[in-house]
């Protein structure tokens, strides 16, 4: 099969290599691509939301299958385009994908089908929120959203009156998000610890994932702004069975049942971003795709050509695949710009590639690089996803980070804690 992948980042680089174990594959073209999927196929110089010269690419190469990676596209209706031009592809369509590119969508969409998620209140007009906010309406802390898409960053866990009028100004007035801007949600905080909870569906069906955690915030102890993801690990132990349980009958089912009701079957990549609360997993956000680092920890443990699993989603039909998944532990850690996820510099040469891709089952996937006049360089906040698989959660820590000191670039930074939650948990498990 020609496959076409869509997206620029790690995740796109984790799906390609992952593609790229499949025998049913014949070409592999990604677009746009980086440093690291050149490697496994033809990168196209078309910009992921180029949805016009990307159908033209398709349809003119007879591709079998495209694989959307990021979520801007989906939500623009890429899918829509191309199942109009009778072409497979694996994503939910544009009404679906409203589950992450709105965030009042998502929210109201709980509410309609009883999915348990923090208590919540859209505004439109950010004088309203002023109001609202000065007369002591909620209890801190709280957290404030942009309601669209915002690259992982519209998110501001706000402790007081100050950092929550600081946020609603932001994103309202200041629209640093743009049009993500033009509404804002105000929600309850939650406390717990975080899980990342993906499902395969074909809008009728869906097949879990194993469970995974992302570390967000930049820098260590889960501090500073949140990021698009400094890192993730995946072990069973992330999600108790009777939790497990619990969020397929609580959050999955429901999801994909009541958008089946609504009209709008969801086929594709459902994530669901939990909160594990003392009362039980709460909804944070949905994604429509791929997490990213989550992926690059998730398909590591997977045993089922992924190849046969995102065509039998596109088209809907998960019936007769049955999905094999190891018990292995899978750590990334990613290696970002230093000053991201604010102003950063581009263009530094990436040195030691090769040596960290040596280390026994370690893979460096690529997230924002380019090649240079030969040379690999940075070319974003998230450069690199150093990630290791192993037997125990700690020989897979110890591998990724050994893979991170062999990689060099000026001003290169990475959290030194990823997955020493994971380590917790199971000591805690064992006692």
């Amino acid at each position: 099969m020609k496959i076409l992948v869509i997206g620029s980042g790690a995740r796109e680089h984790a799906i390609c290599w992952k593609l790229k174990q499949s025998p049913a594959l014949t070409e592999l073209y990604c677009a746009p691509g980086n440093a690291g999927t050149a490697r496994l196929g033809e990168n196209l110089s078309i910009g992921s939301e180029e949805m016009g010269k990307l159908l033209d690419f398709a349809v003119s190469r007879q591709v079998d299958l495209t694989v959307v990676g990021p979520e801007a596209p989906l939500v623009g209706g890429l899918v829509d385009q191309f199942e109009s031009a009778g072409l497979l592809v694996m994503g939910p369509s544009r009404a679906a994908a409203q589950l992450e590119g709105s965030k009042t969508f998502a929210k109201d969409f709980m509410r309609r089908h009883g999915i348990p998620t923090a208590d919540y209140q859209t505004y439109t007009d950010p004088v309203a929120v002023d109001a609202d906010l000065g007369r002591g309406r909620y209890r801190f802390p709280l957290v404030v959203k942009a309601d669209g898409l915002a690259a992982g960053k519209g998110v501001f866990i706000c402790p007081d009156l100050t950092s929550a009028q600081a946020a609603v100004n932001a994103v309202m007035r200041e629209r640093q998000f743009g049009a993500s801007g033009d509404r804002l949600v105000i929600e309850e905080f939650l406390q717990g610890e975080e899980a990342s909870f993906m499902v395969f569906s074909d809008g009728r069906n869906y097949i879990p994932m194993v469970p995974s955690q992302d570390h967000k915030a930049v820098f260590d102890g889960d501090q500073g702004p949140n990021t698009g993801g400094m890192g993730a690990y995946s072990i069973d132990a992330i999600l108790s069975p009777p939790t497990r349980d619990r969020v397929l009958r609580e959050v999955i089912e429901p999801t994909i049942r009541g958008m089946a009701e609504e009209g709008t079957p969801f086929r594709g990549i459902l994530y669901a971003g939990l909160m594990l609360t003392d009362s039980g997993a709460k909804v944070l956000e949905f994604n429509v795709r791929f997490g990213d680092p989550e992926t690059q920890v998730v398909l590591p443990r997977l045993e089922t050509d992924l190849l046969t699993i995102l065509a039998g989603i596109a088209r809907g039909d998960l019936s007769k695949i049955d999905i094999q998944w190891n018990s292995d532990a899978v750590v990334c850690v990613v290696v970002a710009s230093g000053g991201y996820p604010g102003p950063y510099q581009k263009g530094k040469e990436i040195k030691g590639l090769e040596m960290a891709g040596e280390i026994r089952d370690t893979v460096v996937f690529h997230a924002g690089t380019a090649k240079r006049d030969g040379k690999t360089v940075s070319a974003g906040g998230r450069v690199l996803g150093i990630t290791a698989r192993a037997k125990s959660l700690d020989e897979a820590i110890l591998r990724a980070y050994e893979g991170v000191n062999k990689v060099y670039f000026e001003g290169m930074y990475y959290r030194r804690d990823i997955a020493a939650k994971g380590l917790k948990k199971l000591t805690i498990d064992d006692l």
